[in-house]
């Protein structure tokens, strides 16, 4: 018997949503989709699939097992405007939800590190900033959490910060785990690889994707090539770009989220800024100070 999950990782992008996601699909009793972004609700060709094609990413869990999905395409406004409106519809109120934000500044570095490696940006940061407005839209994290608010409610939203988890991963995942109903303790896995750095990431090349395209390639690769030749030529195509800002693109960066944060702080009962935000970040367990109905303020 197929179901839906017990909860999603909504974001944000460049978070820590992939860490996150193994080390709760490390945990006996809790259950992760393969693939981790299903991307049902946001994208049209998955949504197509039909909800008991989405249920079935489930179907090996155990009867009591908890299951969760993390699809950060879920929290890109504009880009997917009707996520909210089919997960309403689809799940009711039964999913909670997890919600993860970084520095803004930081994440758009991060992410335009990501899209510089797909090719799918091709300009400097300064630049790439006005043609690709996804850069700062996706780091609103106000703007992205409201249309949740209005249809689910704040507390079946969990706020978590990214700076939180790296200073106190254990006692984060307990109130995670807390929150989506796990009644076991929890144990982080200190030893896990770091999921989807974007500075790790390869620079996608016509030559780099037909050597990797190629199973024969690669397999004579293994046999004669040792490993410290492999690694150097790897590492070669690391991604190698400037994420720098100007002084004058900074300084507009800070104002638009300053102005976003302002109202995310509201929300927690803090007083958010850019100027503030790693360190407040890092020695607090986010929680919304509102009453419990969830009104946006």
């Amino acid at each position: 018997m197929t179901r839906p999950p017990d909860f999603i990782i909504i974001g944000a992008m460049k978070c820590a949503t992939s860490t996150l996601h193994e080390q709760l699909a490390r945990q006996p009793g809790i259950f992760m989709s393969t693939p981790k972004e299903p991307n049902f609700f946001s994208d049209e060709g998955q949504f197509t699939r039909g909800m008991e094609w989405y249920r079935s990413l489930f179907r090996d869990a155990a009867h009591d097992d908890l299951c969760g999905e993390s699809s950060t395409h879920y929290t890109k406004l504009p880009a997917y405007p009707r996520t909210v409106g089919r997960m309403k519809e689809r799940l009711g109120g039964r999913a909670k939800l997890i919600y993860i934000m970084r520095h803004p500044i930081d994440r758009l570095r991060s992410h335009y590190v990501h899209e510089w490696s797909k090719q799918v940006i091709r300009v400097g940061i300064d630049q790439a900033i006005d043609r690709h407005p996804e850069l700062i839209d996706y780091g609103r994290y106000g703007m992205q959490l409201e249309p949740y608010f209005e249809a689910f409610g704040r507390p079946s939203i969990l706020p978590v910060f990214f700076d939180r988890i790296a200073a106190a991963p254990q006692d984060e995942l307990e109130r995670i785990c807390r929150f989506i109903g796990y009644q076991e303790r929890p144990e982080w896995v200190c030893d896990l690889p770091e999921q989807n750095v974007s500075s790790r990431r390869l620079r996608r090349t016509r030559f780099r994707n037909l050597l990797l395209d190629s199973r024969r390639i690669r397999a004579l690769a293994r046999r004669f090539v040792p490993k410290w030749g492999r690694d150097l030529v790897e590492n070669s195509w690391a991604v190698k770009v400037n994420t720098g800002l100007s002084p004058d693109v900074r300084h507009r960066l800070t104002e638009v989220f300053d102005e976003d944060l302002s109202r995310l702080g509201r929300w927690l009962g803090l007083d958010l800024q850019c100027r503030n935000f790693s360190e407040i970040a890092q020695t607090t367990a986010a929680e919304w100070v509102d009453d419990a109905r969830g009104k946006v303020a």
